[in-house]
């Protein structure tokens, strides 16, 4: 059975009442740290959802009502016995805490029955020791019948009143002795019936002799044998270490009748080890590892803006005095600048638009207690005579960062993206919103050396030290500095799709040629950038807005290896995360997110991240924007979409070579035609065109002017 285990996590929360950290694990048996916190599941991966439920709900009980502390040190107890009284105690407590546990409880229990987790189908109930009955009398009580003795039943009924731990250890004290002293009962009924069989008449007086008074004589008789075995036996259980209080367990297993002493527990023996046949034992990876978010140092991974621009304009000062070179690239980048300005004013109409909707929407109206003359006259048929004031409350101001895919595969369609990214900041301008544009790298010289960007922990991403974020531009930058450094960025951007030809080809400067796709430790670097952004912009509302043509590689992180020449020693090396038992956690929000089959590009990789920055950030948009080629559209909406609503977007996709699709781990993302989206559509026919062939020719404009105002009314919809 396919069990999500982020729901299950989620129940153990909700159930405890606090943020627990839920780890599931393939171990045997769960376990709860006090101190840390930590509960730890086996991953039973057989179980239903009903037995799931049923664990999950007994080892919260155990988490929340079970103290830590060594009780075994001062009291002389079987541990199977305590357990026993014990998960009667916390499952009663746990049923009163939740009236609908009972039901789950109860199906559960009434499962494991079926199925014969207790091993039964072979044995007689009633013929069982005290403290099987008891355990099945309070998990399966609903479902077979369990005969007990007056006597016992004085034990049934003060478990069943137990409300404290303290309770449960003197309760099973006083079975412990019970059962103890039934054994030492049966051993010797056992002995006397044996006697008449070759046993000197009288030998039976030896039989309480220790095995120090036993030694003066010359010849042990059987029963003397036997008493010195239970003396010992006796003597090695009070001598137990109190790190290992299971041994009390089976102290005085032989002297039972049948080999099986009254104060080991069969029945939850048995449990465990048919829990056990719920956990995958075929899954090649073991162990399920929880791998953290780490704090990254910004300032070694950041090129601030002036930085940048500065050392761009130094090299091609140097490398390419005579301006000249770079006419055709300045020519198109101003050409685009004019022709923008039609997108970029429909998009301050759209959100003045429907911001001032939102403002009204919200107002509320109020009478002044002023008298309105001009309604005086229907006094006789009106009641509302008073004059109304209309209060709108202020908007939230917003504030945007972009974040720009600095990757090798962007090559083909890294000026379509700039020019998109440009219509948004000269939108940023017009209507004074402030924002910063980041471009994600692996190549940027990293001069006196590339340093570690954060500490190295275990279960922590290792973040390569080679990432950068080069802030390519910032609203902070006055208007004349700002258009020359898009002139720039326009210029490289035109060398990447082999828009410069011949004499006219330059160089791009060092650290500036596409690289790798950090995308993911960008997101990491996100944490920190995006709440630092909202403070220092005072800003109430923030977008995240990422273009990139895909997915990112997946990321190692820090683990402990044990040494091929020492196994006594361990290392800090690193692993790959990109496993089904892998899970990215966050103990801010305490949620977990499993990242799938995480092979390279995989898009369950990414929106793991996504959601993660959702869920700590829940006032701010993430909105993906992807430049397609031609072939590249069915492959982006198909990882995204399936059955009638694949087929309804590859018939938008064909219409409008736009998609808007909601399903991933961006609120909305965005895909987009690259061929489609250049702003250099005119209205061109022949000279000698039919009326036919400028019909078409006028749709076809039409047409790629009402795409783009449909994707980007949207956009700003998001950001409104």
């Amino acid at each position: 059975m396919n069990v999500n285990h982020e729901i299950k996590s989620q129940l153990a929360k909700l159930l405890a009442t606090e943020d627990l950290i839920v780890e599931h694990k393939h171990v045997e048996t769960a376990s709860f740290n006090v101190h840390d916190r930590v509960l730890t599941l086996p991953c039973w991966e057989k179980a239903s959802s009903l037995v799931y439920d049923l664990l999950v709900g007994h080892e919260v009980g155990h988490a929340l009502f079970t103290p830590d502390e060594e009780w075994w040190v001062d009291h002389e107890i079987s541990p199977g016995i305590v357990n026993v009284v014990e998960d009667a105690r916390i499952e009663k407590l746990m049923k009163r805490k939740y009236g609908g546990l009972a039901k789950c409880f109860y199906r559960g229990y009434n499962e494991l029955h079926e199925d014969d987790f207790f091993k039964l189908e072979d044995e007689d109930v009633n013929e069982m020791t005290l403290p099987d009955r008891i355990n099945l009398y309070f998990k399966l009580g609903n479902f077979i019948d369990i005969d007990f003795t007056i006597e016992e039943k004085h034990f049934v009924a003060r478990i069943d009143q137990c409300e404290t731990f303290q309770d449960v250890l003197e309760v099973s004290k006083d079975l412990h002795d019970f059962c103890k002293a039934n054994d030492e009962k049966r051993k010797q009924e056992k002995v006397d019936d044996a006697e008449p069989q070759g046993i000197p008449f009288g030998s039976s007086d030896s039989s309480d002799n220790s095995p120090s008074d036993s030694q003066e004589g010359t010849d042990e008789k059987d029963g003397e044998s036997e008493g010195g075995e239970v003396k010992t036996e006796e003597t090695q259980t009070k001598g137990d270490t109190p790190q290992e209080p299971a041994q009390l367990q089976t102290g005085d297993s032989s002297s039972s009748l049948d080999g099986q002493s009254s104060l080991d527990v069969k029945t939850d023996r048995s449990l465990q080890e048919s829990l056990k046949d719920l956990i995958d034992q075929d899954d090649y990876y073991r162990d399920t590892n929880y791998i953290e978010i780490p704090n990254i140092d910004l300032k070694k991974v950041i090129v601030e803006n002036s930085d940048l621009h500065s050392r761009i304009d130094k090299e091609w000062r140097e490398s390419h005095p005579d301006e000249s070179v770079f006419r055709f690239p300045d020519k198109q980048f101003f050409e685009f600048k004019k022709s923008a300005q039609k997108e970029v004013n429909y998009l301050v109409k759209e959100f003045e638009c429907k911001k001032s909707a939102d403002a009204y929407a919200r107002a509320s109206t109020a009478r002044t207690g002023i008298l309105n003359t001009g309604v005086l006259h229907t006094y006789k048929f009106n009641e509302d005579l008073f004059k109304k004031v209309t209060v709108l409350p202020d908007g939230k101001n917003h504030g945007l960062v972009f974040i720009l895919d600095w990757s090798g595969s962007m090559s083909r369609i890294m000026l379509d993206t700039l020019k998109q990214l440009y219509n948004l900041m000269w939108f940023c301008k017009k209507v004074q919103i402030p924002f910063e544009v980041y471009a994600f790298t692996s190549c940027y010289p990293k001069f006196g050396g590339a340093e570690p960007l954060c500490e190295a922990k275990v279960n922590q991403f290792d973040v390569d030290k080679n990432f950068s974020l080069l802030n390519m531009f910032t609203s902070k930058t006055k208007g004349k500095v700002l258009e020359k450094q898009m002139k720039t960025m326009f210029r490289i951007a035109s060398t990447f799709g082999y828009h410069t030809y011949g004499e006219d080809r330059y160089n791009v400067p060092l650290g500036l040629n596409l690289s790798g796709t950090p995308l993911h430790e960008t997101m990491i670097a996100l944490h920190q950038i995006l709440p630092s952004f909202q403070k220092d912009n005072d800003v109430q509302k923030v977008q995240c807005v990422i273009l990139t043509d895909g997915e990112g590689h997946p990321l190692t992180y820090h683990s402990e290896h044990v040494s091929h020449y020492d196994p006594t020693k361990t290392y800090l090396g690193s692993s790959n995360s990109a496993r089904k038992n892998c899970f990215l956690r966050c103990r801010k929000t305490g949620r977990t997110y499993s990242f799938g089959e995480g092979w390279y590009g995989s898009a369950s990789y990414t929106d793991a991240f996504l959601k993660n920055l959702r869920d700590n950030f829940p006032n701010m948009n993430f909105i993906g924007i992807r430049l397609l080629t031609s072939g590249d559209s069915y492959s982006f909406l198909s990882t995204h979409l399936d059955g009638q609503d694949l087929i309804n977007a590859r018939v938008v996709w064909r219409d409008t070579k736009t998609a808007s699709i909601k399903t991933s781990g961006y609120h909305t993302y965005f895909g987009l035609s690259s061929n489609a989206l250049s702003n250099d559509t005119e209205f061109e026919v022949k000279e000698d065109a039919s009326k036919a062939d400028i019909k078409r020719a006028f749709a076809k404009t039409l047409k790629g002017k009402k795409m783009n105002k449909k994707i980007l009314s949207e956009f700003i919809e998001l950001v409104a």
